[in-house]
């Protein structure tokens, strides 16, 4: 019989009231335009559910999920079980969808479908996870294993294949239907009835050769004629009328099967097989989460399980990180960059050369806080951060490239919804924000902008192109820090031997630094420009 406690189970929350607290409002406040800013619906995307719908920011519940993760890429076949289900559950789905609920010989079909796709969902999760229950480290695949094994070992569960295989049976036995049709005084159909369900198909015959041989009850399946293929030179009533006629007798035949059969759906398929449907989105999540993490190691990335510190720590540390989106694409070396939110620094203006990684960065640390909250291991070798309540991004999208740009009042519109919502336990990804205006509007409003993030007290990146905005930071912070803002430090993307290395450094930007080094590299200093002249000027250049 359905097992209760099994109605509120869950692989994603330990139990009832975590994930009531979840769905009262206690998830993080990440949504899907945010994760898709960051780059994760693109190599985690989910056909069941919202991305976003998972992101919690209880300790609590992602060490739960941290747990079953570790399983999952532990056993490689738990992955490959929840594969191979999530197909049935999806047919069990679109059978719902297509039930009429008429009570006719179609819903009773529709029946025994469900449960055969039922009885194949919990074998393949009896073949797959039971045999190794043991070595699991997780509560959750525990409690689901021993559920699934305690059912199929059943007499409940046999007695439910046992009558399955007879109405199967029943089903599958019938090959043709005998009808009776009285005629009228012109030979035409008056009515008709089923005589009987055989389990033999008819045959083509030979009129003649039926007729001389008179052998009609020796021979009851072979025709007087050949068959004619159904619907044949029928108009679409006809066939409709006779469809209705057939199934009709037909259910009148089974209406006592129907009745008992409906009997058992409702009872027992209904509530397990909701059981397992309700656990769809969450399969889908831990089979393409897994997969995604196989992939980064398969690509030479490490990941790590972090270590999760309370809220009010609005703690942020990663060594050797890299940002998993880009890991995907490329065949380039991983760089990888270290970052800490500290005493000395709760935001960090991160400047450095076009296309120097700036963005990639950005996006990396976004990405980690949202794996760890969704219960992923992360991209890094060592992470230790606290939950965030809310992700704000500002990036530079198509619109802003083409139609947007230059709409200033847009770009600090946006900032100013972000300011209605933070808190102190948010994070801030800015990107190339007020890249719309000259640089001396920009640098104004930057500032602005730094000082009120400081006083809210988030988390922030704050990635731009403005190198002297970073000899403002000292002001800022002596405007803001007394008063209680956090501090605001700033990060480079550095450029080494005339060649971005996507490495960021904590250390003050210095500008003329990246244009120097790229003048080296093509001479285009002043020594190099006249060392070109000379050389253009020499004598055998001359000849």
């Amino acid at each position: 019989m359905p097992d209760i406690e099994l109605a509120d189970f869950s692989l994603l929350f330990p139990n009832k009231q975590a994930q009531d607290r979840h769905l009262a409002g206690g998830a993080a406040e990440i949504d899907d335009f945010t994760l898709e800013e960051l780059g994760l619906t693109e190599v985690l995307p989910l056909k069941n559910a919202s991305l976003s719908e998972f992101v919690t920011k209880d300790p609590d519940v992602i060490r739960y999920r941290e747990a079953v993760f570790a399983d999952l890429l532990a056993h490689e076949e738990i992955t490959q079980t929840f594969g191979k289900l999530i197909p049935l559950l999806h047919d069990i789905m679109e059978l719902r969808r297509l039930e009429s609920d008429s009570g006719d010989t179609a819903d009773y079909l529709s029946g025994i479908t469900e449960i055969e796709l039922y009885i194949s969902s919990i074998d393949v999760l009896y073949q797959g996870l039971c045999a190794k229950k043991a070595s699991y480290e997780s509560g959750a695949l525990t409690k689901l294993a021993d559920h699934v094994a305690k059912l199929v070992e059943s007499e409940y569960y046999a007695d439910l294949n046992e009558r399955l295989s007879e109405l199967t049976n029943r089903v599958r036995d019938i090959k043709s239907v005998t009808v009776g049709v009285n005629l009228d005084a012109q030979l035409r159909p008056r009515d008709a009835g089923v005589l009987a369900i055989n389990p033999e198909p008819f045959r083509s015959g030979d009129t003649l050769q039926k007729l001389l041989r008179l052998n009609f009850k020796e021979d009851e399946y072979t025709c007087i004629a050949e068959l004619v293929p159904f619907g044949k030179k029928q108009t679409e009533n006809q066939k409709t009328a006779l469809s209705l006629a057939f199934n009709s007798a037909i259910n009148d035949v089974y209406r006592h099967s129907l009745r008992s059969w409906k009997k058992i759906v409702q009872t027992y398929v209904l509530e397990n097989t909701d059981f397992l449907l309700n656990l769809l989105p969450e399969f889908e999540l831990l089979v393409k989460g897994t997969n995604l993490i196989r992939a980064l190691k398969i690509k030479g990335g490490t990941v790590t399980v972090p270590e999760i510190l309370p809220s009010k720590e609005r703690a942020f540390s990663a060594t050797r990180f890299y940002n998993p989106v880009v890991a995907l694409k490329t065949d380039d070396k991983m760089v990888k960059n270290d970052i800490d939110f500290d005493k000395n620094a709760g935001i960090y203006v991160l400047t450095g050369p076009n296309r120097g990684g700036k963005s990639v960065i950005t996006c990396a640390v976004g990405l980690i806080q949202a794996m760890a909250q969704l219960g992923l291991p992360v991209p890094a070798e060592r992470v230790a951060l606290s939950p965030v309540d809310k992700i704000f991004t500002h990036f530079p999208t198509g619109a802003d490239d083409t139609i947007d740009k230059g709409r200033l009042g847009e770009e600090c519109a946006r900032l100013g919804e972000i300011f209605e919502e933070i808190s102190e336990e948010s994070l801030v990804l800015l990107d190339e924000t007020l890249s719309s205006t000259g640089s001396f509007e920009a640098s104004y409003i930057a500032a602005e902008v730094l000082a009120g993030l400081s006083m809210a007290k988030c988390r922030c990146i704050f990635s731009t192109h403005l190198h002297e905005l970073a000899n403002q930071i000292d002001d800022i912070n002596a405007r803001t820090v007394p008063q209680g803002g956090a501090p605001i430090d700033t990060l480079v993307a550095g450029i080494e031997e005339g060649k971005r290395s996507f490495r960021i450094y904590r250390t003050k930007p210095d500008g003329k630094s990246y244009a120097r080094d790229i003048a080296e590299k093509y001479g285009l200093t002043y020594d190099g420009i006249l060392n070109k002249i000379k050389q253009n000027n020499a004598p055998d250049k001359e000849a």
